[in-house]
């Protein structure tokens, strides 16, 4: 597993740090660096994650929607804050599940060698 760069998690970290903060010009890589997890944490998009496993035959990733996305995961609570309380009471679970699958925050990898 690997971070993805496109997820609904690093639009809210960057809505709180960035535009919230009045630096809406800094990019989500930064965001990601300094808010994520640790300092210097990574995230990445489906074509630099395939690009990372270019040596192997066959590669298999899938973006995952998860709890942490949905505001229900212990991690993010370092986060805490009025935003986070009121995006937690008023976010549409079921609505991001459907329309936004493809914006989780895990990038699942499997890849196979060469032979």
């Amino acid at each position: 597993m690997i971070y993805h760069s496109r997820s609904i998690t690093g639009y809210m970290l960057w809505l709180r740090y960035g535009l919230l903060a009045g630096k809406p010009r800094t990019p989500l890589f930064d965001i990601y660096a300094a808010r994520l997890e640790s300092p210097g944490t990574k995230a990445y998009t489906v074509t630099e994650a395939r690009s990372l496993f270019a040596a192997f035959a066959e590669v298999r990733i899938a973006v995952q929607l998860n709890h942490g996305d949905l505001l229900m995961g212990a991690v993010g609570q370092r986060h805490r804050g009025a935003l986070l309380t009121a995006a937690k009471a008023l976010w549409p679970r079921p609505l991001i599940r459907t329309l936004l699958p493809g914006h989780g925050l895990y990038l699942l990898i499997e890849a196979s060698r060469r032979a």
